[in-house]
């Protein structure tokens, strides 16, 4: 059986003149994702990508499962090619999807005969392949309205493919066609989700993590790795930058009113964090601050953490409340890890009463008493790079 993975694209198809460029791009997501998986050809043509295996040992089972996870896809099915007669596409329907005929107890026929040169019209097609499958299934009945089993069969220009139900892809427009962006991660809930959203908007990610040793231990590190692993899973490979901060959270304690504690350490994330995107080619940050959340995350804190910025930032969460923010990390498999019991650097030294209305004026005052560009420089200098997930996402 000559068995292949059409995907249907989505966003993609409402780009006009640079509709080119994006499904370049996801082609080339889709290779460099399944690469390892033995051979496999990927080609576009009719709005339709198709993934064919060309090797023995190439791996269809989890090439569809990592084609699940490349954003700029809208859905995709496994389907056989059969030849462009309706003897043909009649014995391959019955053989590929024999065992989900068996399953039903109601089925209809779709036919989409783009290559207009084939003899038979579509709704002869659906009544000819409807019959054959009733005379192989007798136990079935056709139900052109709600059926258990939608057969479908798409006459193109190379051949005929025949599949049953479509499956919904990851959405978005492809990794790489949105820019770079720098996320700043921690080990909660909020940042890797933040990460999916803008790397389902196309944006290609680098990730900057704060440890504070001894204060934050190696595990809470493990942690955000793993959590930064399972995002790649939709954002392909990216390069971690984990940053020493305990230093800086120090001299703040020690120099700066305890209730600004937090809005001036935001202030050295989001400068340190400017400076790795700088280096790195990233054209605005990212965070995952949800407005009223926390007290770091009013209108006026925000304000005071943006001041200290040249660069946009995206904050992908803003409008949400918590559970929404849940449901979508239970939905990339984010959510379990994101709750171990590991402290990071954002959750040690918190003030008892951080202001939620800070005045742009005092917290400038306050922070001029620390030497902030020696500081900077310093955890800039003790920078660690971790590669995340060049080891699922090989080239060609």
């Amino acid at each position: 059986m000559n068995e292949l993975i059409l995907i249907k694209l989505g966003e993609i198809a409402l780009k006009g003149l640079n509709r080119g460029n994006f499904e370049a791009v996801l082609v080339k997501n889709i290779k460099r994702r399944i690469a390892p998986l033995g051979g496999f050809k990927v080609k576009t043509a009719q709005s339709t990508i198709y993934v064919t295996p060309t090797t023995p040992n190439s791996d269809i089972d989890e090439a569809e499962r990592r084609i699940q996870t490349v954003f700029g896809i809208a859905a995709y099915s496994r389907a056989a090619r059969a030849e462009k007669n309706i003897d043909d596409i009649k014995q391959v329907a019955a053989e590929y999807l024999g065992d989900e005929l068996e399953q039903v107890e109601s089925f209809k026929v779709e036919a989409k005969r783009s290559d207009k040169k084939f003899p038979m019209k579509s709704p002869e097609i659906c009544a000819e392949l409807g019959g054959y499958i009733l005379e192989q299934f007798p136990h079935l009945h056709v139900d052109v309205h709600n059926p258990q089993l939608t057969v479908t069969v798409e006459i193109r220009d190379f051949a005929a493919y025949v599949h049953g139900r479509s499956k919904r892809g990851a959405g978005g427009i492809p990794v790489g066609t949105g820019g770079k962006a720098a996320i700043l991660i921690s080990g909660g809930i909020d940042s890797p989700v933040a990460a999916y959203m803008m790397a389902k908007r196309g944006v290609e990610l680098t990730a900057v993590h704060f440890a504070s040793p001894p204060y934050t231990s190696e595990r809470a590190e493990q942690k955000v790795k793993k959590l930064l692993e399972i995002v790649s899973r939709y954002s392909g490979r990216m390069i971690m930058y984990t940053v020493p901060f305990a230093k800086i959270q120090q001299q703040i304690l020690q120099s700066c009113p305890e209730e600004l504690f937090t809005i001036i350490m935001r202030r050295f994330m989001m400068q340190i964090a400017q400076r790795i995107a700088e280096r790195t080619e990233c054209s605005a940050l990212i965070t995952g601050e949800s407005l009223g959340q926390v007290a770091s995350q009013t209108i006026g804190a925000i304000a005071c953490t943006d001041e200290v910025c040249s660069i946009p930032v995206f904050r992908p969460l803003i409008g949400m409340d918590k559970e929404e923010i849940i449901t979508i990390s239970r939905k990339i498999d984010t959510f379990e890890t994101s709750i171990e019991p590991y402290e990071d650097c954002c959750t040690v030294f918190t003030p008892k009463h951080p202001r939620t209305r800070p005045v742009l004026k005092y917290v400038r005052l306050a922070q001029d008493k620390l030497d902030t560009q020696s500081l900077i420089d310093e955890a800039l200098e003790g920078v660690k790079i971790t590669k995340i997930g060049f080891d699922l996402y090989k080239e060609n």
